[in-house]
């Protein structure tokens, strides 16, 4: 079974006869396919006028341009044999960062020419023969060319990227099992909280966080949605759990006076029975500072900001009251009274930005969030670790999270999922999830790592 991207491009390459049409349409919907014979018919006196052939190419060209400017799977149903069509075709997925795969079908000449006799109007024998050597020759040429992968025809799924290499990762996972913690991420309150706590608790989760907003925000839900004060929900929740870590994913450095967050957070510790962590970010949502009628500082005041909580929380949270005097706020005594059960609270940074947020990781965190797939959290890894050697840390201080929704697929694709993001450097993956039959259902891809 090939296993292709969902977007991706797909170019069939074969002579008239090798079965395009079919596989295509076997495997693929009809708006999915776009077909230089059926738009001959188009812009032409039907299918077969080759005297269209330069229009209905033309138009083939805008049309797989403007799916895949839209990230739309596209399949080229054509004979494709020049190599100059093929390299419109790569050059129009690069171009929208799209993946793109050859699919070669390289059926016997005598069939080719035998269902060509079936046809209502056959390609005359002359040109199907110099269609036949064509495809003979790119056989041995296509491999050099600048697809993702070159494949035969045959069964095919197109599935989520993140789940291309599932069932490789999934085979690994069986023969030598490696540990991975989860964590869930609430960012919808669309089923009554403490069943969704108690559910992610009794699958196994080891975490849970909520987001620190006050609107929901765009493309998770619409901003009318029910949005609950996020340490408000946290203390209630440590009330109602017993092992789960709680906090933030992340609290914005906006939205609060940093002494009074630290305050906040080592109430929830005493609370939770030394559960808390301190989930925190530079904050980016302009529209809920506006809503709220909070200052939205520019970049470089919010990571400033930033920088001074990192400095200043642990020493509320530690022995003594020292005077802190930062790049954006004095604190004459740092008091924070109970001190958190936690003898060390952690520390999570949101985000992977580079040059900055994975700076300020290496030098002050016990933990980052990333997004992206296992390359994306692989590069990650391996620049925080450079920030690492430059301040002299051991990056194995230093929890990766990885934050994502899984899809509905089978339990086996999401633990070679994991698995491939495990191997990338991740040490918690945490899934966004949020009623209680998802939950449940998502146990025994805990299980496989535990």
């Amino acid at each position: 079974m090939i296993r292709l991207p969902d977007p991706c491009l797909v170019v069939l390459v074969g002579a008239p006869g090798a079965g395009k049409s079919y596989w295509a349409h076997q495997w693929f919907r009809p708006e999915q396919i776009v077909s230089s014979d059926q738009l001959r018919a188009v812009v032409g006196l039907g299918e077969h006028d080759q005297r269209a052939s330069k229009d209905a190419f033309a138009v083939l060209d805008l049309i797989v341009e403007r799916r895949l400017k839209r990230k739309l799977t596209t399949i080229i149903d054509s004979t494709a044999l020049e190599h100059e069509r093929r390299h419109v075709y790569i050059a129009a997925a690069r171009n929208a960062r799209v993946p793109v795969f050859a699919v070669v079908f390289d059926t016997a000449d005598d069939l080719c020419r035998e269902r060509n006799k079936q046809r209502d109007q056959p390609v005359p024998a002359k040109i199907l023969k110099g269609q036949l050597e064509a495809a003979a020759a790119l056989r041995e040429t296509i491999l050099d060319e600048d697809f993702d992968a070159v494949h035969t025809g045959g069964p095919i799924t197109v599935v989520a990227p993140e789940y291309v290499n599932a069932p490789l990762y999934a085979a690994k996972q069986k023969e030598s099992p490696v540990s991975l913690e989860f964590g869930i991420h609430v960012a919808r309150f669309e089923e009554n909280i403490a069943e969704v706590a108690r559910a992610a608790e009794q699958a196994g989760f080891a975490q849970l966080t909520v987001m620190d907003h006050f609107v929901q925000i765009p493309g998770v839900g619409r901003e009318w949605e029910d949005m609950y004060e996020s340490y408000t929900t946290l203390g209630y929740l440590a009330g109602i759990t017993e092992t789960m870590k709680l906090g933030t994913l992340v609290t914005g450095i906006t939205y609060r006076n940093l002494a009074h967050l630290g305050k906040i957070i080592a109430t929830l510790d005493v609370l939770s029975r030394g559960r808390a962590i301190c989930g925190i970010g530079a904050a980016w949502f302009k529209r809920e500072h506006e809503l709220y009628g909070w200052d939205f500082p520019p970049n470089a005041r919010r990571y400033a900001l930033l920088e001074d909580a990192l400095r200043l929380l642990p020493l509320q949270w530690g022995p003594g009251s020292p005077s802190f005097a930062g790049k954006t706020i004095a604190v004459p005594e740092a008091i924070c009274y109970p001190r958190p059960v936690q003898e060390h609270l952690p520390i999570l940074i949101g985000g992977g930005g580079e040059r900055k947020t994975l700076k300020l990781v290496a030098q002050y965190a016990d933990a980052c969030n990333v997004f992206g797939d296992a390359s994306t959290v692989r590069h990650k890894v391996d620049v925080l670790h450079k920030h690492c050697a430059t301040v002299d840390r051991d990056p194995r201080d230093i929890t990766v999270t990885q934050l994502s929704v899984p899809g509905d697929v089978p339990v086996d694709d999401q633990i070679g999922r994991y698995r491939e993001l495990a191997d990338a450097g991740v040490q918690m993956a945490i899934v966004g999830l949020t009623q209680v039959a998802a939950i449940e259902g998502f146990a025994p891809v805990i299980d496989a790592f535990r």
